[in-house]
């Protein structure tokens, strides 16, 4: 991982000058990631982990991981769990596990503070009155009738607050800034609301809960997180963050909040309530389904950590918003599998190939090597017999123009093996193909001199006799742009199941091992597989030279 640690970007560059002017003094830099646990986190997320993390490592500091955990009514330990799961399987450990639960009491006591100084009060306003009240880009909000009520009545209400008197939503705790002030998030936002609900952590000690504005900036404070990276949406919520710090007052040396792009790609929905609503109403399989967006599903997918932390520095930070092409995200994952995983035959839509002139009863071992780029992966044996398996895209009736695989009368050379010459076709009563004849020459074996005559065609295949079958999962997209509209929409055809056969080896995967289907793409043994039917989900495909048009 050291090349990713050597990243640079803007935010680098700040860290660099802040060091240099000693502005924390000889504090270790300490970043955080803190995620709301009320959903799976996604590959949005992977980017803010690898820059919350790597930042730590490059300066050799740390990072926290904090759970947002202000909103008992949202969260749940499954998420918690989740969440921990991604972050170690993206490589990284944080130096503290917190949780903003754990800073209620001191949460509190700033708000009291901001009240004695005058700077908050209780509203008795709802939630809409608020947002009618709140003005518009181009005219300034309205101040509360409530706005004037003395620091005495302010702190004998929140208290009522806080033990209990009032119901949800009957009132609130609003900071004291300027309703005319340009930024909308300026205009007395609310910081504290009552939610009688029971909390994963505290139980059912506490009936008002901060606001995330008004919590994040403390919870980094008494941590003494140094730099608080953030994605672009908070930005405009960065002059509420510096206020909360400088009028509670207590850190000489507050964090510095600073703000990135979020990642986008195209062809995918990086919503939490989306995604779980696709979860709940049985359109996915679950939060780790192989065609979501999530960590838990890219994971089950098949992608490797590396390739996510490769994508996530090839892509960089910015400070605009912008959507990288999918294909991207794909290409690491193309190139992390290419050095790492071997080869295997599967045939899909098979086509009986007999071998007309090949002794009866005789069965070869043929060595093909297990990844031509890396030799070190060394030679596999694979069982050769008089009837194999080939796959139903490598035979062509009537070729089409620079088709050179097989069809009457030509020869291919069978990966591995022999050279073979399709002489016959045989069909069942609905006219499709079910067997081919051929003939092969013994002279042509993989490895001897008679093997490196010229042949323009080279196919897989499978020996029929020990061939295991197994089931496909091939992917695409979950989500599909609609041309008329410019909308995202759910891809009918995103999982395609199918079945093929392969060479023996694959009847032994385990879940979690990968191969690369030869010619085909890559795959992963799925955690549905058994002894008894090993299940492959597509990982990414190879890029092929020819399409057949139809």
């Amino acid at each position: 991982m050291a090349d990713v640690l050597e990243m640079t970007n803007f935010i680098h560059d700040i860290i660099d000058e802040d060091l240099e002017t000693k502005k924390y003094g000889d504090k270790d830099i300490l970043t955080r990631f803190p995620p709301e646990p009320n959903g799976y986190l996604h590959i949005g997320h992977a980017k803010s982990i690898c820059l919350n993390f790597m930042t730590a490592q490059k300066y050799k500091g740390a990072c926290n991981l904090r759970y947002d955990d202000t909103n008992p009514v949202k969260e749940d330990v499954e998420y918690i769990d989740s969440i921990e799961a991604d972050v170690r399987w993206l490589g990284f450990e944080w130096k503290e596990r917190l949780w903003a639960s754990d800073y209620f009491d001191e949460m509190y006591d700033c708000a009291v503070t901001l009240i004695k100084k005058g700077k908050a009060f209780v509203c008795d306003f709802n939630a809409d009155q608020i947002r009618e009240n709140r003005g518009t880009l181009t005219e300034p909000g309205k101040e509360s009738p409530y706005r004037n009520r003395s620091v005495e009545e302010n702190l004998r209400l929140f208290e009522e607050m806080k033990a209990g008197k009032y119901a949800d939503g009957e009132k609130v705790l609003r900071a004291k800034i300027d309703m005319a002030s340009p930024n909308i998030n300026m205009r007395d936002p609310v910081i504290y609301r009552i939610a009688h609900a029971t909390h994963h952590n505290t139980g059912d000690k506490w009936c008002i809960y901060p606001m995330y504005d008004f919590a994040h900036p403390i919870e980094d404070a008494i941590e003494g997180i140094t730099h608080s990276i953030c994605t672009l949406e908070f930005e405009d919520h960065r002059p509420l963050y510096d206020w909360v710090l400088q009028e509670i007052g207590k850190w000489p040396t507050p964090p510095q909040q600073i703000e990135f792009a979020r990642l986008n790609i195209t062809n995918t929905i990086m919503s939490k309530r989306y995604l779980k609503a696709l979860v709940d109403d049985g359109s996915v399989e679950g939060w780790d389904d192989p065609r979501m967006p999530t960590i838990a599903g890219i994971r089950r997918r098949g992608y490797t950590p590396e390739a996510v932390r490769d994508f996530c520095e090839r892509i960089g930070v910015a400070k605009a918003n912008s959507t990288v092409d999918v294909a991207q995200l794909e290409a690491c994952v193309r190139d992390d599998l290419k050095l790492k995983v071997e080869n295997r035959n599967v045939v899909e839509n098979p086509i009986k190939v007999i071998i007309t002139n090949y002794p009866e009863g005789q069965t070869e071992e043929m060595a093909i090597e297990n990844n031509r780029e890396v030799p070190e992966m060394g030679d596999r044996m694979v069982p050769f017999s008089r009837e194999l398996w080939v796959d139903g895209d490598d035979f062509m009736e009537v070729p089409a123009k620079k088709y050179f695989r097989l069809f009457p009368g030509n020869e291919v050379r069978f990966k591995g093996a022999y050279f073979l010459t399709c002489n016959e076709v045989v069909k069942n009563d609905a006219g499709e193909v079910v067997e081919l004849h051929c003939t092969y020459d013994p002279d042509t074996k993989s490895g001897t001199e008679g093997a490196n005559r010229k042949v323009k065609g080279t196919i897989h295949w499978v020996d029929a006799a020990t061939a295991v079958k197994i089931r496909i999962r091939n992917y695409d997209y979950l989500m599909l742009e609609n041309e008329e509209t410019g909308e995202m929409e759910l891809n009918p055809d995103s999982l395609v199941e199918s079945w093929g056969y392969a060479e023996p080896l694959l009847g032994e995967a385990k879940p979690g091992e990968r191969f690369q289907f030869f010619r085909k793409g890559y795959y992963i043994c799925d955690e549905l597989s058994t002894d008894d039917e090993k299940v492959f989900n597509k990982i990414v495909g190879l890029k092929s030279s020819f399409k057949v048009k139809k």
